[in-house]
């Protein structure tokens, strides 16, 4: 997307926020110094600024520093940020946003379209992921709520350590106590908030992702006129996992479809449930029972609940219609880890893997082992075939699962 746009608009960096992909929220392009550090907080106030339609122009911090963005919405809900925009030289047309620094950047129509179509692009990959796309975020999505809570824990700690201190009667300087107390107090408010952020991109609550169905299914319901029904689930069941939530509308819409088609089918009822450990879903019509398990749509359905390691059965009654019942796991299979010593890793390997699990970019791992880049990368591409890992963050959860920190 960052090269697609470069022609029409120059930027240092391009970022996308989409609450949609659980696994990589962010995807970034660019200047390593703002988009290794841009966080999901800086993202949310960019955001909280825009109407559903509006261009944003103006100052904001990104990157943990302040710098000119230029923010752009979708129908998708997800969000384009450019960091350092200008306008290409000689390039005169677009729309027109907000003054930055006192200086207007238009907005080529092209760059407009061009991100919608991928927002849109996004949007379909998350509802039809492939197998690996699945396994990979659910395991990202993990980790990043064990790294915050981490760090929710270790600074909250510090922070309410400090509270204590500056509440105590035996500080003199009441003034000063004061003012310390409030930007502790602020700062601890700031660090709660932003770890429930993080959760709720990773989890849904059961009510909520119905609802989003209901959304969803709106529009078939007002033209087809078809009598779609829907069975509230409790609204204190178990939060559902992102990847879950996206899953089971996908599978909804995809079975409310397959039933639209076949003849004589006037009423759809779908139900959703929770038992604590599974998302229960049914969907049922009043057809002739005449859904073919063999068809196409049905297949791909299939193959997503068995990614999930879900189970879907079809009860067909003739005259009487189809029942599809569909049980979806709202925690990953668990998986056998092999011990970190039956991994056969050379010195340098473990160095590098003990970096990995520590949070260290490639970059700083090759400072710190005095290697290039690429040697760093061809360790991990070793270290990633013998561990059995897809991915940097398998890769992490295995490390920290055997004690590697």
């Amino acid at each position: 997307m960052h090269q697609a746009t470069l022609p029409y608009l120059r930027s240092s960096a391009l970022v996308i926020f989409t609450e949609d992909c659980t696994g990589r929220p962010q995807k970034k392009s660019g200047d390593e110094a703002v988009i290794s550090q841009v966080s999901i907080a800086e993202l949310d106030a960019i955001k909280a600024t825009l109407s559903a339609d509006e261009t944003w122009q103006g100052r904001a911090p990104i990157g943990g520093q302040e710098h000119p963005v230029l923010a752009l919405p979708s129908p998708t809900n997800a969000l384009l940020v450019l960091v350092d925009t200008r306008p290409v030289s000689g390039e005169g047309g677009g729309e027109g946003g907000a003054h930055l620094s006192g200086q207007e950047v238009p907005v080529p129509w092209l760059v407009r379209y061009l991100w919608n179509l991928a927002a849109e692009r996004i949007r379909e990959k998350v509802a039809d992921a492939p197998p690996s796309y699945l396994i990979e975020s659910r395991a990202a999505s993990a980790e990043r709520v064990r790294v915050t809570a981490e760090l929710v824990d270790r600074h909250s700690t510090t922070l309410e350590t400090l509270l204590a201190a500056l509440r105590a009667p035996s500080l003199a300087d009441d003034a000063a106590r004061k003012s310390a107390t409030d930007v502790a107090a602020k700062a601890l408010v700031e660090l709660r908030t932003l770890n429930d952020r993080t959760t709720e991109l990773v989890e849904e609550p059961v009510a909520t992702a119905f609802q989003r169905l209901r959304d969803d299914l709106r529009p078939l319901m007002h033209f087809s006129g078809m009598d779609v029904q829907f069975i509230e689930p409790p609204v204190n069941g178990r939060a559902l996992p992102g990847e879950v939530a996206h899953a089971a509308r996908a599978i909804v819409r995809g079975l409310v479809l397959a039933m639209v088609e076949q003849p004589d089918v006037r009423r759809i009822r779908t139900q959703w449930d929770c038992d604590g450990e599974n998302l229960l879903i049914n969907v049922r019509d009043d057809g002739q029972g005449n859904l073919s398990r063999e068809a196409p749509s049905i297949v791909r359905l299939l193959q997503r609940v068995e990614v999930l390691d879900g189970r879907m059965t079809i009860d067909l009654m003739k005259g009487w219609g189809a029942d599809v019942a569909v049980t979806l796991p709202l925690d990953p299979p668990e998986r056998k880890l092999p011990a970190a010593g039956s991994w056969n890793l050379g010195d340098r390997e473990l160095e590098v893997l003990q970096l990995l699990a520590a949070g260290q970019r490639n970059r700083a791992i090759a400072a710190m082992l005095h290697v290039s880049e690429n040697t760093v990368k061809f360790h991990l591409r070793n270290i990633y075939r013998k561990l059995g890992a897809t991915s940097r963050t398998e890769a992490i959860a295995l490390a920290h699962s055997n004690g590697l920190r």
